[in-house]
């Protein structure tokens, strides 16, 4: 099946609720809108991909920043504590393994299990 990315964002109507758009062997593919500061956090097992579709964000690590503009991408390693920002409204793309926690261990008002997360 053929999907049109765009077309999905224009779906996502709330800021941080990741849906899942495609699964990959043992990954999901995910998009969100993102806009002002997420929750630290990090993922003890598990690699974390950031694309950025439209729009510019940060990653603020503990050490230094990572600034991402459309169409550039970074890798958070397992274990690095993170936390996305964005200062204007950002659509970005996510691929992590299925068991992928979305906020690690921390649980806020934030946090989406997978159910919420299917489209």
């Amino acid at each position: 099946m053929v999907n049109n990315i765009i077309e999905k964002f224009s779906e996502v109507t709330e800021l941080w609720s990741p849906k899942i758009v495609a699964e990959i062997n043992d990954q999901y593919v995910k998009i969100a809108k993102i806009k002002g500061e997420f929750v630290w956090h990090n993922h003890a097992q598990e690699d974390e991909f950031f694309y950025v579709v439209k729009g510019e964000m940060k990653i603020l690590l503990k050490d230094k920043e990572i600034v991402l503009k459309e169409n550039e991408f970074y890798v958070v390693p397992k274990t690095v504590e993170h936390c996305p920002s964005a200062e204007e409204e950002c659509w970005i793309m996510l691929v992590e393994k299925k068991e992928t926690q979305h906020t690690g261990e921390v649980v806020t008002d934030k946090t989406k299990s997978i159910d919420e997360q299917l489209y």
